[in-house]
């Protein structure tokens, strides 16, 4: 890969978490950490032509980026695009084939950086995208973390007037089961042939690769609890942590 284009998406307002792109996050706004782990990145790797672009249809966002990362550039979300129930995927691709239009050339691939994620190293986006660039078959790359529960062993649903299994198994040790993951949707590499050449928005119905991040240091901002919560386990990990701390202190302001 030499071309890549790293995306920031985000919507006006929100349903569980009124305007929660626009809240500031352990004294700095939420979007900087995503913004910040992204420079970082672009830093380690001077060999890419990178480009970071900001999709939004939400002019406050989009101020609050420009005002410390001028380099973004600002893609205004249309109202075909608006709303909860429009695929990600489109997002994606709108993002993607603008940006290919106003450069007049073609990006490898693109890296979606969640906003609701800010607890994400720089190292987590280079596993990532080793793990894309290394793997020419995976159309998509996301990140993941460890599974605390696991439907072969300790996991069940409701069946009528009892509970089973989600995955009848005779396995006695949550080791014997097989490895489960929880999508975090931090991070998402896609190849330009998935985003140009696919017309399904499923990102399931292509070949899948994923990258395991630190399951503690993710928790989607979906409300108030979230981000309280996430804000105290932040501050933990800017104590301890050197690659936690790094993307903090990265950012501009």
């Amino acid at each position: 890969m030499k071309r890549l284009l790293i995306t920031i998406c985000g919507r006006a307002g929100s349903k569980g978490f009124k305007n929660k792109n626009l809240k500031t996050f352990c004294g700095h706004p939420l979007v900087y950490y995503s913004l910040s782990a992204a420079e970082l990145f672009i830093k380690n790797h001077p060999e890419l032509e990178v480009d970071i672009a900001l999709n939004t249809d939400s002019p406050a966002l989009a101020g609050l980026v420009a005002d410390q990362y001028p380099e973004v550039v600002y893609l205004p979300r249309g109202e075909e695009l608006g709303g909860d129930k429009v695929p990600k995927v489109e997002v994606y691709k709108d993002s993607f084939a603008r940006m290919e239009a106003g450069t007049g050339r073609p990006y490898d691939a693109m890296m979606d950086l969640d906003i609701t994620s800010p607890l994400r190293t720089e190292q987590d986006m280079e596993n990532a995208f080793a793990k894309a660039a290394g793997r020419p078959d995976l159309q998509v790359v996301f990140s993941v973390c460890e599974a605390r529960r696991n439907p072969w062993f300790n996991m069940v649903k409701t069946v009528g007037d009892h509970a089973e299994m989600v995955i009848e198994s005779n396995f006695t040790g949550r080791q014997q089961a097989p490895e489960v993951y929880d999508v975090n949707a931090s991070i998402y590499v896609i190849r330009r042939e998935f985003l140009v050449d696919n017309p399904d928005p499923i990102l399931w119905h292509s070949k899948v690769g994923v990258s395991v991040m630190m399951d503690t240091g993710i928790i989607d901002i979906d409300s108030e609890h979230d981000y309280l919560l996430m804000e105290a386990i932040a501050r933990h990990l800017y104590d301890t942590d050197p690659a936690f701390r790094a993307v903090r202190e990265n950012i501009r302001g």
